[in-house]
């Protein structure tokens, strides 16, 4: 099985997981990257994973449709371009002989989806939209800061092998932002070094992995004493984590 980020419009990816023969993407913004990785590879598409609605998530779905010999999943609570196999929490699909595990993640969008494969050679695999960035997290479009919290709670209980595929390289920003938020952390240093060099070599920082984001991500460490000083030093009302959380990704939402 083998996982491929396609890069799309600025910073976006469409991430395609594919067996030599068919193929799923997920979040086809658009469907040029998508078609021109189909026809090097000789894949069938074979399936389409939506997280949310964004233009930058759906935009491509309906050109990819003569190409499609599959159907198209997505959130049911979220305008998906129809036909669409609409999916809940708890919900399990079957994708190129994969379990995939649906994870309700509201907060960016209210009807934000993820994916999970427990069993994915290769190590578990989470398609989590823009829930969860490397370093970061999404902002709250749709969303409360509880219901973010939650989710990225969920997200976190998740094995630490868990490969994170998210839909942005934002993660040398965040990091920025993360080194602002924990300056001490020395995790943070090592994996900006890390970060930079594979960007030099015009390479993805994704997928991370969840074990990772755990020691260097602000919005998974609002227990964390520095975090949460940084936290009521912007604003925090308590060291309750929904408020450390909610200080975070508005400090985040200003920060420069």
């Amino acid at each position: 099985m083998n996982l491929v980020a396609l890069p799309a419009f600025t910073d976006n990816y469409i991430w395609m997981l594919h067996d030599g023969r068919r193929a799923v993407v997920v979040d086809p913004g658009e469907a040029t990257a998508v078609t021109r990785a189909l026809d090097e590879r000789s894949l069938q598409l074979a399936g389409i994973l939506v997280t949310h609605h964004h233009g930058d998530h759906v935009g491509g779905i309906e050109a990819l449709r003569d190409r499609l010999d599959g159907p198209v999943w997505g959130p049911r609570r979220e305008r998906i371009p129809e036909p669409c196999v609409p999916l809940d929490d708890g919900h399990a699909i079957e994708v190129l002989g994969l379990r995939f595990e649906v994870l309700d993640v509201p907060g960016h969008t209210a009807g934000h989806i993820a994916y999970f494969a427990a069993d994915a050679p290769g190590g578990p695999l989470l398609f989590c939209g823009d829930t969860l960035f490397s370093a970061g997290c999404g902002r709250l479009f749709e969303g409360t800061p509880a219901q973010m919290h939650a989710s990225l709670a969920k997200i976190a209980a998740l094995p630490a092998a868990t490969r994170v595929c998210c839909a942005h390289e934002y993660t040398l920003s965040n990091l920025r932002f993360a080194r602002a938020v924990e300056p001490h952390n020395p995790d943070i240093v090592r994996y900006v070094t890390a970060c930079e060099a594979r960007r030099a070599r015009d390479e993805p920082t994704l997928p991370s992995e969840l074990g990772t984001e755990r020691r260097i991500n602000p919005f998974l460490r609002w227990a964390e004493p520095e975090v949460v000083a940084s936290a009521r030093a912007h604003g925090a009302a308590s060291d309750a984590p929904v408020e450390v959380f909610a200080a975070l990704r508005q400090w985040k939402n200003e920060f420069r």
